[in-house]
C-alpha cells in the first residue's frame, strides 16, 4: 500500500480542483463545489504554470526574529 505524506495529498488536491475547473470551464462553480477561495484557486493555478507540482506545495513558514535571543547572543 502506498503512503502520501500530507504535503503529497494536499498537492494532489489542488490538482483535482485545477483539472476540475478545466474540465468544467468554469472557476467560481468549482472553487464554490470546493470550498475554496478564488483567490487561492488562481495564485495555485499561477504556481502550477510557472513551477509545476512543486509550485504547490506549501510554503514552509520563515522564522520570525526573536529579539531576546537575538540580545542574548549578541
Amino acid at each position: 500500500m502506498i503512503s502520501m505524506n500530507n504535503d503529497q495529498r494536499e498537492v494532489r488536491r489542488k490538482l483535482r480542483i485545477l483539472q476540475h475547473a478545466d474540465k468544467i470551464g468554469y472557476v467560481s462553480k468549482t472553487c464554490r463545489y470546493f470550498g475554496v477561495g478564488r483567490a487561492s484557486f488562481y495564485r495555485w493555478r499561477h504556481a502550477f504554470q510557472s513551477r509545476g507540482e512543486a509550485g504547490l506545495m506549501n510554503a514552509r513558514s520563515v522564522p520570525h526574529s526573536h529579539p531576546t535571543l537575538n540580545a542574548f547572543l549578541s
